[in-house]
């Protein structure tokens, strides 16, 4: 065959996947896919050996000696949600800092941010439902849902945790708005909170105060505790906190790179340290706790001032543990601000298929990302079609 009979041959899509699949299976490291197509070219031409020969023999080759099947649980974004018209109405406006994410009881995901209208909810297919808020919040830092379906935001500008109901009448407000302090009736920049079923609100009292504050059902003060600190019990920046189904507390001690889990009564149980920097925590039905953060770093040798440990942080992870503190899984996401990518992630929740809600400070968005295991094979095979009408939310905003 000539030259150019070969060349002719593989300009063919079927020729064109044969050269992918070789080039995969032989792991060649050449950046440029025409001078592997040429080199290739060249090795069948010297050794008169007909193309589709070549193909068949390092094929199966490669095959007989490999396997390529995926056993660890990943993730892939889901460039359809969230959607919105694509001409912008007057009520239209753009995210900010995507501080806080979760999931109520009728399948909504709420979204707390920076922007000019900070709270918002939208359906499963990215339908953005209603949003309000104007005005109302200082600096919004996260956003939980009760098991009475109310909704609890903590506001670390007006050092304040509020409960809403579930069209966004406000129930009740935790702190002094705008006054910081130490007290049953002030604390300073609050996190986040977990409710127990009873109704109990645990809110941590995060960037001023490093304690956990716990209050009744019917709003009193029952205890505190903690203080600044790297022994168990003690905070270096309490950012988030959870309760699962037995009614344990896990606290997100996010600059000594811990977990640390307590009863409800503030008894010190276990700690999980050296595993990552933690920045906030899910809990879900069944038990697992989702962190997410970065992997472990440790402080620079000159610390500015009231910057916490992993600012910028080297990497973005999502880990998946036990009650135990056994990890069972762990995803790297990219760090950046393109699609599919996070830039301080800050905001998680997680649906009941697994698929994970991202959202991050320096990308002002919330993506969802599904979920890929042995359980869902092809789950991202076929995606619905972008209805022309829609487009992403977030996608042309910048930090």
């Amino acid at each position: 065959m000539s030259q150019r009979a070969h060349v002719l041959a593989m300009a063919t899509p079927k020729a064109s996947l044969m050269i992918e699949t070789i080039r995969n299976s032989l792991n060649i490291k050449v950046k440029s896919r025409k001078v592997f197509t040429q080199l290739l070219l060249c090795m069948m031409i010297t050794t008169g050996t007909a193309h589709g020969q070549l193909f068949k023999r390092l094929a199966a080759g490669s095959s007989a000696s490999s396997q390529r099947t995926s056993t660890a649980t990943g993730y892939v974004l889901d460039p359809n949600w969230p959607l919105k018209p694509v001409k912008p109405s007057a009520s239209d406006h753009s995210w900010g800092e995507m501080s806080g994410l979760c999931l109520d009881h009728g399948g909504k995901i709420w979204a707390f941010h920076r922007g000019k209208i900070p709270v918002e909810t939208y359906d499963t297919k990215g339908n953005r439902l209603k949003a309000w808020g104007e005005g109302q919040f200082g600096r919004p830092h996260q956003v939980r849902v009760d098991h009475k379906g109310h909704i609890w935001m903590a506001d670390a500008g007006l050092h304040v945790v509020r409960e809403y109901g579930p069209e966004g009448n406000l129930i009740r407000t935790f702190g002094t708005p705008g006054q910081p302090g130490q007290d049953s009736a002030h604390f300073k920049e609050p996190t986040d909170m977990a409710i127990s079923p009873r109704g109990d609100p645990y809110i941590a009292d995060g960037y001023g105060n490093n304690r956990v504050v716990q209050f009744d059902a019917e709003g009193r003060y029952v205890r505190a505790w903690g203080q600044l600190g790297s022994r168990p019990g003690e905070f270096n920046l309490p950012h988030s906190i959870a309760m699962d189904s037995t009614g344990k507390l896990y606290v997100a001690d996010r600059s000594n790179a811990r977990v640390q889990v307590f009863d409800q009564n503030g008894v010190f149980l276990s700690e999980w340290t050296g595993l990552m920097v933690p920045w906030h925590i899910v809990v879900t039905e069944k038990d697992e706790v989702y962190v997410c953060g970065s992997t472990p770093m440790r402080w620079p040798k000159i610390a500015i001032p009231g910057i916490p440990l992993g600012i910028p942080p080297k990497d973005q992870v999502v880990g998946i543990f036990d009650a135990s503190g056994r990890m069972k899984r762990l995803w790297s996401f990219p760090l950046g601000q393109k699609p599919g990518e996070v830039d301080w992630l800050h905001a998680m929740a997680v649906d009941g298929r697994g698929n994970l809600y991202l959202g991050d400070i320096k990308g002002h968005r919330a993506q969802r990302f599904l979920i890929q295991d042995s359980e869902t094979p092809g789950i991202l095979a076929k995606q619905p079609a972008v209805d022309p009408n829609l487009k992403q939310v977030g996608a042309e905003q910048k930090p």
